[in-house]
């Protein structure tokens, strides 16, 4: 692999944040095999949601694709909990972005692009997912935008 994932987050000034405890009856990831499922994961750091309210409104577009890294951050914590550690993750399939759009809001692609970009940075060649990006009109404790994710372990990890 070269640089391992670990590594390349460190290059970016990041570390890995405490796992967001769920805000109801849930877990924030489960592993059925060598597949990882995220639960959606809010804009949290250190416990606190970062924003509030709607984007292209309370909220720039611009801001929401920085909170989707933030999420997207949040999610591979949650993924290497149960993966046995990022190193383990080998591959991201499959990435949901929910943003809580503003009437007239149509760019939620582009900020499903900072949760994908996020994993780029920190996954390379093997964060290349399919995705949807999805317009709804609020999201838990009023976040805008939510990240979920479906990744695969090294085998054997």
């Amino acid at each position: 692999r070269g640089v391992s994932h670990a590594e390349r987050l460190a290059d970016l000034g990041l570390a890995l944040p405490p796992v967001p405890a769920p805000a109801a009856a849930y877990v924030p990831a489960v592993r059925h095999g060598d597949l990882v499922i995220v639960s959606g994961q809010l804009p949290l750091r250190d416990g606190t949601l970062l924003a509030t309210g709607l984007v292209g409104s309370d909220v720039t577009q611009d801001d929401a694709a920085e909170l989707a890294g933030v999420c997207a951050l949040n999610a591979l914590a949650a993924a290497a909990s149960v993966a046995g550690g990022l190193d383990a993750i080998a591959a991201v399939l499959r990435v949901g972005v929910f943003v809580a759009s503003a009437a007239g809001f149509t760019a939620q692609h582009l900020v499903a692009n900072g949760a994908s970009q996020l994993l780029s940075d920190v996954l390379g060649p093997w964060a290349v997912h399919a995705r949807a990006a999805v317009g709804v009109a609020r999201l838990p404790l009023d976040a805008p935008v939510e990240v979920e994710a479906m990744l695969t372990v090294v085998p054997g990890a």
